[in-house]
């Protein structure tokens, strides 16, 4: 079983050897505001729900927001989850059902689907770029995730772009990508051109109608992803680049952009390496964390 922990819901799906989600996906609401321990029985109660479906669940693998350490402890995570950070996922969630449990963060796990059943399958490296309210990364080598000393291994979104200087983070740091190309970035930008101060979706469909204004906006923030995937990919010379996310669903023109620019940074050995659209959408972090926990041999 993969469970997908957000912001705003969780997510539970039953994952068969290879990698097709099995029956329905359970969804319920985050109660982020109650603190740690209520979202951990929101966990539990998904899981329990799948099993009395009829479900023969050997193991649980979780995708969890925040920096997860090897033994599936949160040891960073933003005010989006007020209390997450030190909360001990695996421990509680296994003592609770008594499975197997692994924990990892929720873009590496959604890399490990993309990679395993997803745009990446069949290739040895994958880069993943999921881009939404933030823009997180994972980097998956030979069916693992490298997670990195410190669990944040593939972070695209903390790379620092030009565009993006001026600007400061939700980390903290002034001129990281996600400042300048995230969806609440391209917000902000389209109001400081003058513009409404407009949802995504509101400045996509401007930018449909060929609205000048949205559609520098959506070219910029296109172009900010793909300097920062240049250095990434500069370092790790990876086989394939996927973009997924929500930011990510504006089409065809967007991934274009992202592509564009991050060739024009390369150097040209690595200029073509492919960058393609992920294809798991919102099951890759469930189908990722299902593979994870079947790969640690504890499933």
């Amino acid at each position: 079983m993969g469970v997908d922990l957000g912001g705003t819901k969780i997510a539970g799906g039953c994952v068969a050897p290879d990698g097709s989600v099995v029956g329905d996906i359970v969804r319920v609401p985050t109660p982020a505001s109650e603190g740690p321990d209520a979202v951990l029985a929101a966990i539990v109660d998904v899981v329990a729900r799948l099993r009395s479906d009829g479900h023969d669940v050997d193991a649980v693998g979780v995708a969890a927001a925040g920096v997860i350490d090897a033994e599936g402890r949160v040891t960073s995570a933003t005010d989006l989850l007020p209390g997450w950070a030190g909360t001990h996922v695996t421990r509680h969630v296994a003592n609770t059902t008594g499975l197997p449990v692994v924990t990892l963060n929720d873009v590496h796990a959604a890399a490990l689907g993309e990679a395993t059943v997803g745009a990446g399958r069949g290739c040895e490296s994958v880069l993943l770029a999921a881009v939404g309210t933030g823009i997180g990364g994972g980097l998956v080598r030979g069916g693992r995730v490298v997670a990195g000393r410190a669990g944040v291994a593939g972070s695209v979104g903390h790379v620092v772009v030009p565009e993006a200087v001026g600007h400061a983070c939700s980390c903290g740091v002034d001129g990281h990508a996600e400042a300048a190309a995230s969806g609440p970035a391209l917000e902000r930008h389209h109001a400081a051109l003058g513009g409404e101060l407009l949802g995504l979706r509101e400045i996509v469909s401007l930018a449909a109608t060929g609205d000048p204004r949205a559609r520098e906006v959506l070219a910029r923030g296109a172009r900010v992803l793909g300097r920062a995937l240049a250095g990434a990919v500069s370092v790790l010379d990876p086989d394939i680049v996927v973009v997924g996310g929500g930011v990510a669903q504006i089409g065809p023109s967007y991934l274009d952009g992202v592509a564009t620019a991050l060739r024009e940074d390369l150097m040209p050995a690595v200029r073509d390496v492919p960058v393609v659209a992920a294809a798991l959408g919102t099951a890759a972090p469930i189908v990722g964390a299902a593979v994870a926990v079947r790969g640690s041999g504890r499933g």
